[in-house]
């Protein structure tokens, strides 16, 4: 007795439903990370003798198998990435990078202590110096001192340039200790600025002609509208440049020019600019009574604080993360709470720190570190393209 076979049609209607399959999309599968591997992605651990996982994934296919995008894009990018800014002085700018790799935030940080440009002490015409201190010594002192001027008014002065008012910010400094008179403390506040350019003679032309300077000015720095209300300066006027003896004497002429952090470090406009990962501390039980007194003694940042629950309760609470510094002594050897407070670092979430010397504010640094960074990436993409 023979079988029947029965022989069923799959339709393109079903192929393409098989094709586009996915089980995320049913109603009962779970969607995202498990909470172990979402915190692997998000979160550095730190246990008392080293970190877990401190390095960013940034492979767009790690959790593919999962139903995850990994990749980045930049509609996500662009909602996820923010800036808050947290306290802001003269000199001094911190804010929190919300929604970035590690690596732009370190871009950011080069390009600030490298890239910007300022201006700096650069050449040393010494006609007298009878001080202690030798003129090679004395010239590196006032390369080091910042000073107030913009930059982005001042043109860079090439090999081949001639110091004119577009390059070039001379400095006069002429003091003198009498005899007699006690020792004499030589600050910046002396070092007066020549806005007509270089008064040093550098070539006698004789009678007829005019004599040369070491500079070429055509227009006096003060004609112009960004000096004429704000003269230049040092940004500090009570830096200690040499100490005077009786009868000793400084006379010279310090020329300023402009260049990057990257060629000195006398170029470098901020004092350091630095970044940390922003701190999450967990309690992982309730600390409550004596336990809660004794975590909140041992940090010496103060993290953490006692909350009054009524009826003589009391239980410790996690009141200002931020000032952690990861010391560990709430889970160091001899305390057993290791496994009962842990300590995080988020992956996208950087404390950014910008101390300027002063001679721009640090908002303003910030935001041409940004268009140096912006006009890289341009770069890239046109030699890509």
């Amino acid at each position: 007795m023979g079988t029947n076979e029965v022989t069923r049609i799959v339709t393109d209607e079903e192929k393409r439903e098989a094709k586009n399959f996915n089980i995320f999309d049913l109603p009962d599968v779970p969607t995202g990370l498990p909470p172990h591997l979402e915190l692997q992605r998000t979160r550095v651990v730190c246990k008392k003798d080293s970190n877990i996982h401190p390095t960013a994934i940034t492979f767009s296919g790690a959790y593919s198998s999962m139903g995850v995008d990994n990749s980045v894009r930049l509609e996500n990018f662009s909602e996820d990435f923010k800036v808050d800014v947290i306290s802001l002085t003269e000199t001094d700018m911190v804010f929190d990078m919300i929604g970035v790799h590690a690596g732009i935030a370190n871009a950011f940080r080069r390009i600030l202590l490298a890239e910007l440009p300022s201006m700096a002490i650069e050449k040393v015409y010494v006609a007298n110096n009878t001080s202690v201190i030798q003129d090679e010594v004395l010239a590196h002192r006032l390369g080091l001192i910042p000073i107030a001027a913009d930059p982005r008014l001042f043109e860079y002065l090439s090999e081949n340039d001639q110091p004119n008012e577009k390059n070039t910010i001379v400095f006069k400094l002429h003091v003198k200790c009498l005899k007699g008179d006690p020792r004499r403390k030589v600050l910046t506040s002396e070092l007066k600025w020549l806005p007509n350019g270089s008064e040093l003679i550098k070539e006698s032309g004789g009678s007829t002609t005019t004599p040369k300077t070491y500079t070429s000015f055509n227009h006096s720095q003060d004609s112009f509208p960004e000096f004429a209300e704000n003269p230049i300066t040092p940004t500090l006027k009570d830096i200690l440049i040499a100490k005077l003896g009786p009868g000793q004497e400084i006379e010279l002429e310090a020329h300023a020019v402009k260049g990057i952090g990257k060629t000195h470090a006398k170029w470098s406009p901020v004092a350091t600019a630095w970044y940390r990962m922003l701190p999450e501390v967990v309690l992982l039980k309730e600390f409550e009574g004596k336990h809660a007194e004794e975590l909140v003694k041992v940090c010496p940042k103060k993290v953490f604080d006692i909350e009054d629950m009524g009826q003589g309760r009391k239980r410790a609470t996690v009141a200002r993360p931020r000032d952690c510094s990861l010391c560990r002594e709430c889970i160091r050897d001899g305390v057993e709470w290791e496994d009962q407070v842990d300590l995080r670092r988020v992956k996208n979430h950087f404390i950014f720190t910008i101390e300027s010397t002063g001679s721009q504010p640090p908002e303003v640094l910030f935001n041409e570190a940004v268009k140096i960074l912006e006009d890289k990436c341009e770069r890239v993409i046109s030699e890509l393209s």
